[in-house]
């Protein structure tokens, strides 16, 4: 459970990734439903639950992400919405259903000192979050700045993360120390996310990937969000937001930017395979990305109650009458 905001850029020379949210658009989802800039500061939560209790006045909060069950002092609630904490109530999010990473926004944004110009935590570096560490219970959050409370509750249709499409890739740098059969195997393999995935990276159990005549080390060179680094046992491992920046395993091919939070929200034990594109295609999905990005203020509406909710989602399909002929 970690502070995340935009991310601490222009630090990767020396040695320090950016950090940030997995789910950027699940982050900047949930702030724009609070009235914050989309790269305020948010409370992340990665496969874990939390109970939070307004104090010291009413607080406007939103949930965004993996898929949670919400209660308001056991009243159950919507995702994907705005809904208003009065003081003393509190707000219980369960542990994801669907996904990985959460996101709690809050009216204001988040008080959390800047180091290198971020508030993101960056676990390993312990630097960024409250004290350069996750939150754990009796942490108090603060309002960066003065809550708008007027309005209408807002709500904003998830953009959806299609799990069943294969996670596209641009072959190398280094996609030269792989055997043509290890390269087929990234094509054709079929993978599934390990327990040992994580903020830095998303180890993969599966097929080896076979290494060619010239090994599995190489001299150490920069590495990108999305790097697919193969070490000796020709297992892969997708690099993420926390990830170190240079690495000395070749690495056979890159995830595009675009489909990187498709890679976060893969759950220990959930499958995915892989699809070859070409870096044409990858910056013309980059571009579509950016566009929904910027276009996500439009996609604000009204919150719908949950009566509205039960009746926009059709339970019923289509009614027939039984007696007609």
């Amino acid at each position: 459970m970690t502070l995340q905001d935009g991310g601490r850029r222009g630090f990767a020379r020396y040695g320090l990734s950016a950090s940030g949210p997995m789910d950027p658009l699940a982050h900047a989802a949930a702030n724009l439903l609070v009235g914050n800039e989309p790269e305020a500061t948010a409370l992340e939560l990665g496969l874990s639950s939390g109970r939070f209790r307004a104090e010291g006045g009413p607080v406007r909060v939103a949930v965004t992400g993996a898929l949670c069950r919400l209660d308001r002092d056991g009243e159950a609630v919507g995702q994907d919405g705005s809904l208003t904490l009065q003081e003393g109530e509190t707000l219980r999010i369960e542990r994801p259903r669907a996904g990985v990473y959460a996101v709690l926004a809050l009216a204001g944004g988040i008080r959390a000192p800047a180091v290198m110009g971020s508030a993101a935590l960056h676990l390993r570096a312990a630097i960024g979050g409250l004290d350069g560490r996750p939150l754990r219970e009796g942490d108090r959050l603060h309002p960066a700045a003065e809550p708008g409370l007027g309005g209408t509750e807002r709500g904003l249709d998830p953009v959806p993360l299609d799990r069943e499409a294969p996670i596209r890739v641009v072959l190398g740098p280094q996609a030269d120390h792989f055997t043509p059969e290890g390269l087929d195997t990234l094509r054709h393999g079929r993978f599934t996310v390990s327990h040992r995935a994580d903020r830095m990276g998303c180890q993969l159990d599966g097929p080896r990937i076979a290494h060619g005549p010239q090994g599995f080390n190489i001299v150490s060179d920069g590495t990108v969000a999305g790097s697919i680094q193969v070490p000796g046992a020709g297992t892969p491992i997708i690099l993420l937001a926390d990830r170190q920046t240079t690495g000395g395993y070749p690495k056979i091919a890159t995830v595009i930017s675009a489909d990187l939070r498709r890679v976060a929200q893969r759950r220990p034990g959930e499958a995915l395979r892989f699809e070859v594109v070409t870096v044409e295609e990858a910056v013309r999905l980059a571009r579509e990305r950016a566009a929904l990005l910027a276009a996500l203020p439009d996609r604000l509406r009204p919150a719908l109650s949950e009566a509205e909710r039960l009746s926009a989602a059709n339970l019923a399909g289509n009614a027939v009458d039984a007696f007609a002929g």
